[in-house]
């Protein structure tokens, strides 16, 4: 079984990447590096340790979310602000060739700690499933519904223990 290191995109090999999903395949090979330089994302990278082959990536960015888009459940312990700061990730992508070794997950869950790690306040993990698949998945790792294939996981205490 492969191990993965995940680390920051640099000069890592990107033209062989294939997901079997074309406009997450054209962003990570011809996109990506150009938001990085523009600072509107950061991309992270698995890395199989034994080839250095890129196995999947996903990016992370900033970005808000209505307060009164959240469950009242949710909201009710935030601040009355008219937004709430968010984490949001924008693409996860895993290499068709590392397919049912659940590095969706491990990317996932690196995603989640880093962004609550983060010294730049976040108050959840946000992101906008681009199908049913995908919003399943999401759902199966504890992310809570919010309509139109957005969903939220919120940080804080136990934050991770509620799956």
């Amino acid at each position: 079984m492969p191990q993965f290191l995940i680390e920051a995109l640099a000069a890592h090999d990107r033209v062989g990447f294939s997901c079997g999903v074309e406009p997450l395949d054209r962003y990570f090979r011809e996109q990506v590096t150009q938001d990085m330089r523009r600072r509107v994302t950061s991309c992270f990278v698995a890395i199989d340790e034994e080839n250095a082959r890129v196995a999947g990536y996903y990016t992370l960015a900033s970005g808000a979310i209505a307060l009164s888009d959240l469950p009242a459940q949710i909201g009710k312990r935030l601040p009355r602000y008219p937004s709430v700061p968010v984490a949001r990730l924008g693409r996860l992508a895993v290499h068709q060739d590392y397919r049912g070794l659940k590095l969706g997950a491990a990317l996932l869950w690196d995603a989640a700690m880093r962004a609550s790690r983060s010294e730049l306040m976040a108050f959840a993990l946000v992101v906008d499933a681009k199908d049913d698949q995908a919003e399943a998945f999401y759902v199966h790792h504890g992310f809570i519904p919010l309509g139109s294939r957005r969903l939220v996981l919120p940080f804080g205490k136990n934050a991770f223990d509620q799956r």
